[in-house]
């Protein structure tokens, strides 16, 4: 059955024909160029908003003046991504990119930690080993500024909207399926988080809601294929993003605490772009971006046996640093002998010392009560990927 394109127009990215306009009207958004000029140069905007937000819009002028497709903005984005990783990390490292075939699209689930930079940093891996960039799935409440709007579409960002109930949300769905099933068959990579919301307790897990979400267009063909068949076309690789640091660490514990002690956490109109800049410019340190292995799903498996098989490679997958282990040391020091760290890091007694340190000195710019909250966060992966070999050796595998 041939599908109507058009029926993509409110989610789908823009096309290399709008690129043009949107920048044209991007360069005269008074809030993107006082929101940059705050960002790169905050001391001289207190001073001087006006010339300076004059200044950014010149230099943001003279820096798109040629650029008239997506490929051309990725490729700005991919400097400037660049730079960042320089500034804000000091390793990247990757793994199984290399196993992926360059002649079959993916949709890529990955673990969800920030909002931008996770999928930011797939695409630089795939970018920087010869593949196609993907389309990214960003849900509708990251995108109540204009601007922010156009800049992800901009960069083969679609519209996930998470903001509908009833049947209008099934709707949603169904179309969102439709759109992911399409870029496949088109031969276009696709991004999506397995979960809605980023792991702020440092547990990922796939919602079973995105798995049931995938086969809808498929499902309701009137061939009506199994879960199986309708996941398996879709050629999904779970992917595992392990931050050494987390820049929004103090932010997400605050969130947690405020949901723990009076039951909700109330954000206000800043709260997701303020995520979005301490993500993008924060301190990172070591991050590693591991692909994993193309699902083949069985024909009686259930929503729920492939929620198991994208967590266990999420887990397996996850590339463990000092620090994670540092956590648990504090929270569980009977956990294991942390005497066997320099062993298990192939690094100095001295370099753990160090290490610790830098962790303790970051747990105390805190407040005390977010603390617990941090440890929790860097230790569960730990905890969570003992469990899993744990199983693995009771099921005998």
């Amino acid at each position: 059955m041939a599908i109507d394109i058009h029926n993509f127009d409110d989610i789908r990215p823009y096309r290399d024909e709008e690129v043009r306009g949107v920048l044209a009207g991007l360069l005269k958004d008074l809030q993107l160029s006082r929101s940059l000029a705050k960002f790169r140069y905050p001391s001289w905007y207190r001073w001087f908003p006006i010339p300076i937000t004059l200044l950014v819009q010149l230099a943001l002028k003279k820096e798109l003046r040629h650029v008239n497709t997506v490929r051309e903005v990725q490729i700005i984005i991919e400097k400037y991504l660049d730079k960042l990783i320089e500034t804000t990390t000091t390793s990247l490292t990757q793994s199984g990119v290399e196993l992926l075939d360059n002649k079959k699209p993916y949709l890529f689930i990955s673990n969800h930690r920030d909002i931008t930079m996770d999928p930011a940093l797939v695409n630089y891996m795939l970018y920087h080993h010869g593949k196609d960039t993907m389309q990214i799935a960003i849900g509708d409440n990251l995108l109540k500024r204009p601007f922010l709007s156009s800049l992800m579409k901009l960069n083969k960002s679609f519209t996930v909207k998470r903001s509908l109930q009833g049947r209008a949300k099934l709707t949603a769905s169904k179309q969102l399926s439709a759109y992911i099933k399409h870029c496949i068959e088109l031969g276009e990579n696709v991004w999506i988080a397995q979960r809605e919301g980023r792991a702020k307790d440092g547990i990922d897990k796939t919602e079973s809601a995105i798995i049931k979400m995938l086969p809808l267009a498929s499902r309701e063909a009137p061939n009506q294929e199994t879960l199986a068949a309708a996941l398996n076309q879709l050629n999904i690789i779970p992917v595992a993003i392990s931050y050494e640091f987390d820049p929004c660490d103090g932010a997400k514990a605050a969130e947690l605490h405020a949901k723990a002690t009076t039951g909700s956490f109330v954000k206000d109109e800043n709260t997701d772009m303020q995520s979005i800049l301490t993500g993008i410019v924060g301190n990172k340190g070591s991050i590693h971006v591991s692909f994993g292995k193309c699902l083949v799903i069985n024909d009686a498996a259930t929503a729920d046996d492939v929620v198991d098989l994208i967590d266990a490679q999420i887990i397996n997958n996850y590339h463990l640093h000092l620090v994670n282990y540092l956590a648990l040391e504090i929270i569980q020091p009977l956990f294991m002998d942390f005497n066997t760290l320099p062993n298990l890091f192939a690094v100095s007694v001295a370099d753990v010392t160090q290490k610790r340190q830098e962790f303790v000195h970051r747990l105390q710019t805190l407040a005390p009560v977010l603390q617990p909250f941090v440890l929790n966060m860097y230790a569960n992966p730990v905890i969570r990927k003992a469990e899993m070999q744990s199983r693995s050796l009771a099921h005998g595998m």
